[in-house]
């Protein structure tokens, strides 16, 4: 996305998860808005993570810097407290103490989710691992980063979830995640309010990421061919389209205002006007309401 004057510019940010999917959607929009970013994750040119895929930090890191910002890729287990403090340690040395955007968008829980059974017949280790993974991962990076937004007294934290309703997503495991983010967000915003820090989460639609592309057996280049095989495929949207709303937050003077709010690009693009990578403004609200709802019910009030 093309800026006048890079709102961010000056702005330092850590994508905690940004290897692929909305958390490099995000850091890459960040970077294009101007920001510093250091981008972490498992997964890097020393070595992949156990999800086994190609994405790294080192390549998010890179589009961030063609976009216009400056990419820091750095290697982190966001489970580990040690690594986490050695990352902030880094940022507040390299910044002046200074750190103005943190995203918690840490997942890696697609092969931990059970869609198909009750939870009195899941793995129990499996789940605890996912909550682990997807809840634990974002406390242990907010204690650890927090300090350096509130010395500041200024900042925003973005809580990285899937819906911002009380609706049920499905899976015990998976859903007790999402909403535990949201819950997060709200928990974070009521702290750091006399600080004149903002919490807020935020969802996408239809996340057309990287894994997506693969499951429907296409690239972006011809993304639209998988709606053969789902039609609510044809209403995805990209991981830029996600970061796009992040950045419009994150340069909102008035953020205050949203604080402690479960928000949604299917909202946000109403008010700040920017659009996915192709020129569209993805809607998946509205394709709910007019497609899906009669079946499923209403997606549900925004929490």
């Amino acid at each position: 996305m093309m800026y006048d004057a890079p709102p961010l510019a000056g702005k330092v940010a850590l994508v905690a998860g940004g290897t692929r999917g909305g958390g490099r959607g995000i850091a890459v929009e960040l970077g294009a808005a101007g920001a510093t970013v250091y981008v972490t994750g498992r997964s890097s040119a020393a070595g992949r993570s156990d999800l086994g895929r190609a994405e790294t930090i080192e390549e998010t890191a890179e589009r961030i810097t063609a976009a216009g910002g400056v990419g820091i890729p750095i290697r982190t287990d966001h489970s580990r407290p040690d690594e986490v403090r050695a990352l902030v340690d880094r940022i507040a040395a390299e910044q002046d103490g200074r750190l103005d955007i943190l995203v918690n968008s840490v997942w890696g829980g697609d092969p931990l989710t059970d869609w198909e059974h009750p939870l009195w017949e899941q793995d129990l280790d499996t789940g605890l691992r996912l909550l682990r993974q997807a809840v634990e991962t974002h406390v242990i990076t907010s204690r650890h980063a927090l300090p350096l937004m509130v010395t500041c007294r200024t900042g925003l934290v973005v809580e990285v979830t899937d819906g911002n309703t009380a609706r049920y997503r499905g899976s015990f495991f998976y859903d007790l995640a999402k909403a535990a983010v949201i819950r997060l967000a709200v928990a974070q915003a009521a702290e750091l309010k006399p600080y004149g820090v903002a919490a807020v989460a935020i969802t996408p639609g239809f996340l057309r990421s990287e894994a997506m592309l693969d499951h429907f057996g296409v690239t972006e280049d011809n993304w639209r061919d998988g709606a053969a095989k789902d039609p609510n495929f044809a209403h995805s949207e990209t991981p830029a389209y996600l970061g796009r709303a992040v950045a419009a937050l994150a340069a909102d003077p008035d953020i205050m205002r949203r604080t402690g709010r479960a928000l949604a690009t299917w909202d946000l693009y109403k008010e700040y006007g920017f659009t996915d990578t192709d020129g569209t403004q993805p809607d998946f609200a509205a394709h709910w309401a007019s497609a899906l709802e009669a079946d499923y019910g209403p997606l549900g009030e925004p929490l």
